[in-house]
């Protein structure tokens, strides 16, 4: 099918240039030498160089539109929907080359690198077919590699399958009946265990017993809107996993009905993935029974793609555009946030287009799209509906319970792992926020492109006109609210603000909830440059006033959308000559689109109504003015359950017949009352089944927690000293936490060229220019780096052995103070409330320390002022130390130092000590 190129190709001629925190290099067909980022740029900006991870050197070097041949992007291109960890040694085994031991090796590896992808590009590799179309349209694009490229890939002899032609159609198949009343044999569930943990694994009482407590949440439900409930607090090692996957496969195999397994965070989502093999260990099988769904915005939505192929983007996003089309035309399922797409792909493309590439917008046309029956979407819908597990996420189950399209196929099992976020995640969901982000968004839904706007943008005229205009009204319903949409926040609303001349209705209304928030900030925090809020109460005469009119924009809008949903509703019922099944797909899509609207502008009346008004004691109502930076980014209303967990368990757990909660912190610091209050038990006729079942680790002979008395809170200088002298002390390992990202920052910068210089890469959230899934692949890889982040490091980052060692935690983790927090806090028991959060905050930290039999690892807390009363946070046993910095030092540096001592030397500690 293809022809042959020229053999014998020159390798490139180009210098390869690597920039770490330790120093740059540059390598050439002469050599490697050492030079001065002012040097390294300017060899950049007049000769091409290859690169890897371009943004990243580009950061290194303070030169962050820095070009080149970025290696990285020359993978995705060779080999669409593989991963490879972005780093040397990462690029080193894809390549099949021997890794570098030092930075000053790294330049001539890229060399080597480069040589090696090229020449597979010369043969007949697995993922050839579509190449060569997809590089002549990089090549119009000028993008770097094309040149190199177009040299070795051939023509192919007959016309390629490309994208659109290469993807198989998802079909349709006759409704699921509904599941079989059966009940599990406690026998049958321990063999089902038994099987799957494998019969040369060591027998774990408690993952029995685990087990068989699962079980009780697939049993027949007796009470009607009231499903089993089992809450189950499992500890770190317990093997929850397979635990819950033991009755949940022999339900789904003996009642022919599906599981949901829903997860809080992507990386244990990809886990259970991993787990699946177990069940299934037959690929194609395992496809079938097992799925994978998440919201929609995750996938790749090929309209947009298509769009942007043909001309919707520009630049380097059309250049991403080409490379994402190559890995769709590979990909398992389309999933472009954790799937099998790089992490690291979208992050190449400062300013990149790639969210765009995704349905974010709510605009999907269902089965008026020419791609609808090659939908990554549709296809994972329908092969949820006949799998046995699903595993999805807490905010797409809530989403489907709320507003979903797929009630005939609802599930009446869950299975909730990381249970103790479903609080947060029902926060989330269940929230109204009127701000100028919102309601600009809901403008752009319905009127379609702004004018001079690009992309594939298109009204709710241009999307429904042919259908609902099968009489007059529903085309006078779609001109109206179109009309009255206009009332909304348009472009351009933020500086109209600022510069006080707002324009409509609703802008006017954002107007006078920032003056009244500015009005009333108590603590200095607008010169600070921080987020500011304030309670909707006692507004002011222009809050009242601007309220009055808004209500009166957003009832006129939402009138004619109530009648053009009920106008489609009647177009179904009356299922005119030419309605087939996919324009029947494509009406009942744009119900359930255009409702989720209506009670989106439904909320923001009742919560406008709120001003002037009397106070509902189920919400909490605030006002607020986002801010990064000191730069504002969005104003509005906002409005929550002062309880989420009442709405999950009406519209969540109520309608399911059996229902399993579990976590290793789910009692979040405090006792079962806790649990059950967040889970939503409390608001069911039937209490929960509880089950706790204790860590087998050794705590104490594997862990020890030392809370460090002599870092001054506030001393930047000092905070940063302690995590340079026990990240040394480790020989790297180690995961630092903070609470504020400025912290993190300054932190980062003190440290890691120095950390660098000793062989000790340090990685940062929120600093380097790397999506963190992909910062935990690296930090996983490499025992000799560390990571420092945010929250969201601190749950769902499962990392055994060496690569973790050492927490570090910059004090002690309390709530951030707040309007929404406040309350809560009152109707929670006040300080008590506080406790519990941070309790179940350091369990969560603790947590990402000890994973497995053969682990050890210290705890460090850079806080003197941690009370007594929040240490029965940590497991029962762990040894707790009050100690100073220099004997938490050498404390780490005795346990944990000799484990690599081989590798990292003890001039490290010493070295930066006296820094």
């Amino acid at each position: 099918m293809y022809n042959t190129p020229s053999p014998m190709l020159p390798p490139l001629p180009y210098p390869a240039l690597h920039a770490s925190h330790s120093g740059v290099w540059i390598a050439t067909a002469e050599g490697t030498r050492g030079l001065s980022r002012g040097e390294a740029i300017r060899i950049a900006a007049d000769t091409p160089v290859l690169l890897l991870n371009a943004p990243l050197v580009g950061q290194r070097l303070g030169h962050p539109e820095l070009n080149g041949l970025d290696l990285l992007e020359l993978f995705a291109f060779l080999r669409p929907a593989r991963f490879m960890v972005p780093t040397p040694k990462g690029l080193a085994r894809a390549c099949g080359l021997e890794p570098p031991t030092d930075d000053a090796q790294v330049a001539a590896l890229l060399r080597d690198a480069a040589a090696a992808l090229l020449a597979l590009a010369e043969g007949d590799w697995p993922e050839r077919e579509g190449a060569w179309h997809g590089l002549q349209s990089l090549g119009r694009l000028r993008w770097p590699w094309s040149a190199a490229l177009g040299q070795r890939i051939a023509k192919p002899e007959r016309a390629e399958r490309w994208l659109f032609s290469k993807l198989p159609e998802w079909e349709e198949g006759a409704p699921r009946p509904a599941p079989r009343t059966i009940t599990l044999d406690p026998t049958e569930v321990a063999e089902r265990l038994a099987r799957l943990t494998g019969a040369s694994a060591e027998r774990r009482q408690g993952q029995r017993d685990y087990a068989e407590a699962a079980a009780q949440a697939f049993a027949p439900r007796s009470v009607p809107d009231t499903p089993n409930l089992v809450l189950a607090e499992a500890g770190t090692g317990i093997g929850k996993t397979l635990g819950y996957l033991a009755p949940a496969s022999l339900w789904a195999e003996k009642s022919g009905g599906p599981v949901w397994v829903s997860t809080f965070t992507k990386a244990l989502q990809r886990q259970l993935g991993n787990e699946g093999e177990r069940l299934f260990p037959d690929a194609a099988q395992r496809r079938a029974r097992i799925v994978t769904r998440k919201g929609r915005e995750n996938y790749v939505c090929l309209l947009n793609l298509e769009d942007a192929l043909q001309g919707g983007f520009a630049g380097r996003a059309a250049i991403l555009a080409q490379l994402v089309a190559r890995w769709a035309a590979y990909t398992a399922d389309g999933d472009m946030v954790g799937g099998d797409l790089p992490g690291w792909l979208p992050t190449l493309f400062r300013r990149n287009g790639s969210t765009a590439l995704t349905d974010r917008r709510g605009e999907c046309i269902y089965a008026g799209c020419p791609h609808y029956r090659k939908c990554f979407i549709e296809r994972a819908a329908r092969a949820s509906a006949d799998a046995d597990i699903v595993i999805a996420n807490h905010a797409l189950v809530m989403v489907n319970a709320a507003r979903g399209r797929e009630n005939q196929t609802r599930p009446t099992r869950y299975v909730f792992d990381e249970g103790h976020h479903l609080f947060d995640a029902a926060d989330a969901m269940f929230s109204v926020a009127l701000t100028g982000q919102e309601s600009i968004e809901l403008r752009r839904w319905l009127t379609g492109p702004e004018s001079g706007s690009r992309g594939r943008r298109r009204g709710l005229a241009a999307r429904l006109s042919d259908v609902a205009s099968y009489d007059d009204a529903g085309g006078r319903a779609i001109a109206e609210a179109v009309d009255a949409a206009r009332a909304l926040p348009s472009d351009g609303w933020l500086q109209r603000l600022n510069e006080g001349e707002p324009f409509g209705p609703i802008e006017a209304l954002l107007a006078a909830v920032r003056g009244l928030v500015y009005a009333r900030d108590a603590n200095g925090s607008a010169d600070a440059g921080y987020g500011l809020e304030t309670e909707l109460t006692e507004p002011d005469a222009a809050l009242v006033e601007a309220a009055g009119v808004a209500t009166a924009a957003l009832d006129a809008l939402l009138r004619p959308m109530v009648v053009l949903g009920r106008r489609l509703e009647a177009v179904l019922a009356e299922a005119p000559d030419w309605m087939d099944g996919p324009a029947r797909a494509r009406i009942e899509g744009a119900i359930a689109s255009l409702g989720w609207r209506v009670d989106t502008v439904g909320a923001w009346l009742a919560l406008i109504a709120r001003i002037g008004g009397p106070a509902d004691p189920e919400f909490v109502d605030w006002l607020a003015v986002d801010r990064v930076e000191g730069r504002e980014f969005d104003i509005g209303l906002h409005r929550h359950w002062l309880d989420p967990a009442k709405p999950l368990a009406k519209t969540v757990l109520e309608p399911a017949h059996g229902v399993l909660v579990t976590s290793a912190t789910l009692r979040a610091g405090g006792d079962w009352d806790v649990a059950e209050a967040r889970s939503g038990s409390v608001h069911l006729l039937r209490p929960a089944q509880r089950f706790e079942a204790k860590s087998p680790f050794d705590y104490p002979n594997q862990a020890e927690v030392l809370i460090v008395t002599d870092v001054k809170r506030g001393d930047m200088p000092a905070l940063a000293n302690a995590y340079a002298r026990l990240i040394a002390a480790a020989g790297g390992g180690t995961l630092g936490l903070f609470t504020a990202i400025r912290r993190l920052r300054a932190v980062h910068a003190r440290i890691a060229d120095r950390l660098a210089r000793d062989g000790l890469p340090l990685l940062a959230q929120h600093v380097d220019p790397i999506d963190t899934g992909t910062l935990v692949d690296i930090f996983r890889d490499d025992p000799r780096a560390s990571l420092i982040g945010t929250d969201a490091l601190r749950d769902g980052v499962d990392v055994p052995g060496d690569s973790l060692r050492l927490v570090v935690m910059e004090g002690v983790p309390w709530p951030k103070p707040s309007v929404l927090h406040a309350a809560r806090r009152l109707a929670g028991g006040g300080s008590a409330y506080d406790d519990r959060i941070v309790r179940a905050r350091l369990a969560q930290a603790f947590g990402r320390l000890i994973r497995r039999a053969d682990d050890r690892g210290a705890f460090v807390l850079l806080s003197a002022a941690t009370p007594s009363r929040l240490l029965d946070a940590f497991p029962p046993g762990t040894r707790i130390t009050r100690t100073t910095l220099d004997a938490a030092v050498e404390r780490v540096r005795l346990s944990l130092g000799p484990r690599l001592r081989h590798e990292a030397g003890e001039a490290a500690s010493a070295s930066i000590g006296e820094a």
